[in-house]
């Protein structure tokens, strides 16, 4: 299928006011305008210096980079005031880091809080018996507004998926129940190319779709 087709049959499935984010990470500039042209204005890529180099060598006014991946606090200077969403915030040092980097260039981060809602070490998140630790200290920051939650899901049968998908939709809406000074629950990001269906049934308004798209990535090619 064609990009077209894909971003068409993807829309098809999913509402106007879910926000489909196109995972453009290892893909050439080409692939990333050809999507632009076709209606993506979102973008999310994995690593720093990739993203870095995409936002320097597309300038289109109207795209919003978010960053999925885990982000490394000696990586957050690059990309100060630059990104819409940062989708990784998983840990009180990098919330500090990201606080203090914003902070000196006058600037405010928006962020969602990663829950390894499977508690699998191979992956970022935090722990949900660790998240009010975590949601305290964003109370104290300035410069670091959280504006909802994403969760990576183990691989799993659809019974499996809907069930972390459940789990994190759960802690969304009670999250939005209460009330904050740097909390907003406005995005919930969750599902990918094989499971958006249904994180979309579940409840995601944010979908991260890399391969259905752009198709298979190459993992040799460097931007």
């Amino acid at each position: 299928m064609s990009m077209l087709e894909n971003i068409m049959s993807i829309k098809s499935n999913i509402g106007e006011d879910i926000t489909l984010v196109a995972v453009s990470k290892t893909k050439p500039l080409e692939d990333i305008k050809e999507a632009y042209n076709l209606g993506i204005r979102d973008f999310g890529e994995n690593k720093v210096q990739e993203l870095v180099y995409k936002m320097d060598n597309i300038c289109y006014d109207d795209i919003k980079w978010h960053l999925i991946g885990h982000l490394q606090r000696n990586k957050v200077k690059y990309i100060v005031g630059r990104v819409y969403l940062i989708h990784s915030l998983d840990n009180i040092g990098l919330l500090e880091e990201i606080e203090k980097q914003y902070k000196n260039k006058n600037e405010i981060a928006q962020v969602l809080i990663q829950i390894n809602i499977g508690k699998e070490e191979s992956k970022s998140g935090v722990y949900v018996e660790n998240l009010e630790e975590l949601i305290e200290a964003c109370e104290s920051c300035s410069n670091v507004k959280v504006k909802g939650l994403m969760t990576i899901i183990p691989k799993g049968d659809d019974e499996s998926c809907r069930k972390h998908f459940k789990e994190t939709k759960k802690i969304f809406d009670n999250l939005k129940e209460r009330k904050f000074k740097n909390l907003e629950m406005k995005y919930l990001s969750m599902g990918m190319t094989g499971d958006y269906k249904i994180a979309v049934e579940e409840g995601a308004n944010v979908i991260r779709i890399g391969q259905g798209i752009f198709g298979k990535r190459d993992y040799n090619v460097n931007a």
